[in-house]
């Protein structure tokens, strides 16, 4: 005997034989709409949602949320084609035994576009991984609002904003771009911890070429106007660029490993076999003690951290400053550094922001931050004033002052000025400060110095450029010598540069059970 179902047709009365409907089903909604369609994506170099899915997670870990949901929606010919999955793929699995949720947008089923059964999915999911205190990943491929759904679609999206808003902080959020995204759809990537772009195949834009055109009259390509490189050097949305997909989620798996899974928690410590007292006698050769000469900062930091393994945050954004997670004797750390190879290490605009967000980032999940410095200052320039720097600077300075994260920071060579206070100095709340006998701490460079202060004998003087030399001289031997700041107790202690790694390890473990107090208040009012 069989009964009827009006959307399933006859269905067997037995166990066995229901059973084997549902295996049917669940096999209908993995395969996708039809091999057509997958072959159409593999043909524009893309994978599907599901092959993504199993790069991402563990093999055999995946557990999927809601296969056989399907819209409710009628009209312009929704009715007739109701897939399950309603082309976003939920669930959760495991990276390297730790959970971790997905959703990923199927742009085989409505191109990945989002309606109201599509996001109440994604909805769900988010809710999970907030009250399970597990990470959350995107694998976006969409083609933003399902049109034929109408506010439904702008809604869902509301709902993935705030719930995006209320992770904040609480668990790390990954958005991968895998494909188009516009509109308000970008908004929700913005609103996660990092961003993952692969070239050529994943593009962000709040309005197309075509509206740009209609616009301003302007013509570009999708590439062009929001690609992979675009965000990841020119916009800084995004942190990181690939070529490929399989790199990029690799990629992912990998600063997953370094993240804890949610702010109660610390980012997972490692075994290293990089003794913690190793000697840094390549960097007595490597820094120049003349603070006009560049060098690049990237070889100081794999001198220091375990194997020279790090992976830099935003590398081709805002080149003058460094971002970058790495290990020290196994724990996780965060790593802020002037780059004297780009703009010679200035603050700027965009490093700020760029050094702000990452500090923040750090501070959220639990990550000791260490600051190296080597800064003349702030960029000056009329488009640096008029672009706000005041404020974007502020941004870092708010940053750090707000950070109750183990905080160490060092002054390779210069630190003049504002640029000095504002990179952890220790009268912002820097745990420990050291210096390398290369320092130099002033209100700004000994030649600037003696211009302002000696002006007067200078231009008195028979001769004023062996007068300005002297008064240099003069100035460099009173303020600026390498133990100014230890006598006044705004450094900790001058150290040799070879003995960098052991110091900070044996400071990171003195610290790793600080506790601080934030004042009693709803939320601060940081500059924007």
């Amino acid at each position: 005997m069989t009964v009827v179902d009006e959307t399933q047709g006859e269905q067997p009365s037995d166990t066995r034989g229901r059973v084997a409907e549902l295996l049917a089903l669940r096999e209908q909604a993995r395969r996708g709409p039809s091999e057509r369609a997958t072959q159409a994506q593999h043909a524009k170099g893309k994978l599907t949602a599901r092959e993504r899915i199993e790069l991402l997670l563990d093999p055999g870990s995946f557990r999927e949320v809601e296969q056989l949901r399907r819209h409710r929606a009628t009209g312009f010919g929704l009715e007739a084609k109701k897939p399950y999955t309603d082309g976003v793929i939920t669930g959760w699995g495991t990276v390297e035994g730790r959970t971790v949720f997905v959703y990923a947008h199927d742009f085989r089923i409505f191109g990945g576009a989002l309606g109201e059964a599509h996001a109440t999915k994604i909805h769900k999911i988010m809710d999970m991984a907030i009250s399970a205190g597990a990470p959350l990943v995107s694998l976006n491929d969409g083609a933003g609002a399902r049109i034929q759904e109408g506010v439904s679609a702008l809604a869902g999206y509301g709902g993935i904003f705030q719930r995006n808003t209320r992770a904040s902080g609480v668990i790390p959020q990954i958005s991968v771009m895998l494909g188009p995204c516009a509109g308000g759809a970008a908004y929700s990537p913005a609103l996660t911890d990092f961003v993952f772009m692969v070239r050529e195949t994943s593009q962000m834009f709040i309005t197309g070429p075509d509206v740009v055109k209609a616009v301003t009259g302007e013509e570009i390509t999708q590439n062009g106007l929001g690609g992979a490189d675009v965000h990841a050097e020119t916009s800084g949305v995004a942190h990181f660029a690939y070529d490929d997909e399989e790199t990029c989620i690799a990629e992912v798996r990998y600063l997953i490993g370094m993240l804890p899974s949610n702010n109660r928690e610390n980012p997972p410590t490692v075994e290293s076999d990089d003794p913690a007292d190793r000697r840094g006698d390549v960097l007595l050769d490597l820094v120049p003690a003349d603070g006009n000469r560049p060098y690049d900062m990237h070889q100081v930091i794999e001198e220091l951290v375990d194997d020279g393994d790090y992976l830099e945050i935003h590398e081709r954004w805002a080149r003058n400053i460094i971002c970058a997670m790495a290990r020290l004797d196994g724990q996780v750390v965060g790593i802020v550094a002037n780059q004297p190879q780009a703009l010679a290490g200035v603050l700027d605009i965009e490093a700020s922001e760029k050094a702000a967000r990452f500090v923040q980032m750090c501070d959220a999940f639990n990550i000791p931050i260490i600051t190296l410095l080597d800064v003349p200052g702030f960029l000056p320039g009329v488009d640096q004033e008029h672009g706000g720097i005041i404020r974007h600077g502020a941004k870092l300075l708010y940053a750090y002052c707000n950070a109750t994260v183990p905080r160490i920071s060092l002054i390779l060579r210069k630190a003049y000025g504002g640029a000095y206070i504002v990179m952890d100095s220790q009268s912002i709340g820097a745990d420990l400060t050291y210096a390398w006998p290369t320092n130099e701490i002033a209100v700004m460079g000994a030649e600037g110095a003696a211009n302002v202060i000696f002006r007067r004998q200078i231009a008195d003087a028979e001769d004023s450029e062996a007068m300005r030399a002297r008064m240099v001289k003069e100035y460099k031997a009173e303020l600026m010598h390498p133990y100014y700041a230890a006598e006044r107790g705004l450094v900790d202690d001058v150290i040799d540069p070879a003995e960098t790694r052991e110091v900070l390890i044996a400071s990171l473990a003195m610290l790793r059970n600080k506790h601080a107090d934030l004042p009693s208040r709803k939320h601060g009012n940081p500059p924007q």
